[in-house]
């Protein structure tokens, strides 16, 4: 699994640089099937996934290619998420983009690269939470296919910890014995107890969200910033300047009875031999604790000159794909009805059923750096719980008009 600082650093590079592409695109201008003329067409899936699972998505395309007379091109893209979207506005752009992270949706959408997906391929039945379907939903409309899902969730070390806690009121206590760390800097992590005490990022009028209103400021958020706080500056759990590296080795070297990180982290526990289980968040203050969900998506390039054909393409890709992201990608599969036995992936599903999708509009480029950085300032006493919080909607405020 790929760690979401990862990710961050992918986004923020693809706003700001162009790279090329390879690969072909569509050479027909009609839809349909191909059988129905004879003729053979083609369509072209550039993956944003890992190697191993393009190559599985690509074994799914060639044999469904074979079946119904179609060329079908899988190009594994590593390249920048902007170069990718001109690259989808172009004539020799992909018919299928694969591996799209949920957030960077409004970006895609924005530039008219998003067919809208028809109705009945993406249903909230299908899926282990509503969030899933929230999370490629634009004003009412849904532009992308759930493939995969990731969010945090508690470790905790089963030779340390004598009985798990229920509350984080009950870990903190727990954790002045036997330790408690994560990256605590990094608002992709720190959300989740603003998220707890009624702090949000962007308001979600009935799946819409009002980028006018931000709720990183409300008593909520405040609430949740003061208990970051406190985990430095009163109870001393961590240094102010810990790092997600640092964080993880204090767990896998069992000096740190909790741990709250993503699956990505679960391989270098097991390699380290450490008795530890997996838990879905605590809650805070009675409230549930809701980390943030990030989903890898499938989207039809508007653009396609086959999308008929694209969507049957993908549909083949959902039928085939949570086999691939599971067993090859060691990602979280989306479908309710996929067999997990891992029991901490079984952990994250249950957390992630309770989670809230990062924002998918554009305006989500003006959250991240003005939350880190205060967290920084918080975390090292330089500033207070309430200052930071007016700070950081005063800096999203200010970057949001930097983006129209």
């Amino acid at each position: 699994m790929v760690k979401r600082s990862k990710l961050l650093a992918i986004l923020i590079a693809g706003l700001i640089t162009t790279t090329a592409f390879v690969g072909c695109g569509s050479s027909s201008s009609d839809g349909g099937t191909s059988s129905d003329s004879g003729e053979k067409k083609t369509l072209t899936v550039w993956s944003h996934f890992t190697t191993n699972e393009v190559q599985e998505f690509e074994k799914v395309a060639q044999a469904w290619g074979e079946e119904n007379n179609v060329e079908v091109s899988v190009v594994e893209d590593q390249g920048e998420w902007q170069a990718m979207i001109q690259a989808a506005q172009s004539d020799n752009g992909p018919d299928i983009m694969l591996g799209i992270p949920h957030d960077n949706l409004g970006t895609f959408q924005k530039a008219g690269v998003t067919a809208e997906v028809p109705s009945g391929i993406v249903s909230a039945d299908k899926y282990t939470s509503d969030a899933l379907v929230e999370a490629v939903t634009l004003d009412s409309k849904i532009y992308a296919v759930p493939f995969a899902q990731e969010t945090t969730a508690m470790f905790y070390n089963k030779d340390l910890v004598k009985e798990v806690p229920t509350t984080m009121e009950d870990l903190v206590e727990q954790a002045k014995d036997v330790g408690f760390v994560y990256n605590i800097n990094d608002f992709y992590f720190s959300y989740a107890f603003l998220s707890a005490n009624g702090g949000y990022v962007y308001k979600d009028n009935n799946g819409t969200l009002d980028p006018t209103d931000i709720g990183l400021g409300n008593e909520g958020a405040i609430k949740g910033l003061q208990f970051i706080s406190d985990l430095v500056n009163k109870d001393n759990l961590m240094a102010a300047d810990i790092t997600g590296d640092i964080a993880q080795g204090e767990f896998t070297s069992g000096k740190a009875g909790f741990y709250f990180s993503g699956p990505w982290d679960v391989s270098a526990a097991e390699e380290a031999g450490l008795n530890f289980g997996v838990i879905p968040m605590p809650t805070l203050g009675g409230n549930t604790t809701s980390t943030f969900l990030g989903v890898q998506t499938g989207i039809v390039n508007e653009n396609s000159k086959n999308k008929d054909l694209a969507w049957d393409l993908m549909q083949e890709f959902i039928d085939k794909g949570q086999d691939i992201v599971y067993k090859t990608g060691n990602r979280i599969p989306v479908a309710k009805d996929y067999t997990i036995e891992s029991e901490y992936t079984n952990a994250f599903v249950e957390q992630a059923k309770v989670a809230t999708p990062m924002p998918n509009i554009v305006e989500v480029q003006a959250m991240w750096t003005p939350a880190n950085n205060n967290l920084i300032l918080l975390t090292s006493g330089q500033t207070d719980a309430a200052t930071t919080a007016k700070n950081i909607v005063d800096q999203v405020t200010e970057g949001i008009k930097q983006i129209k």
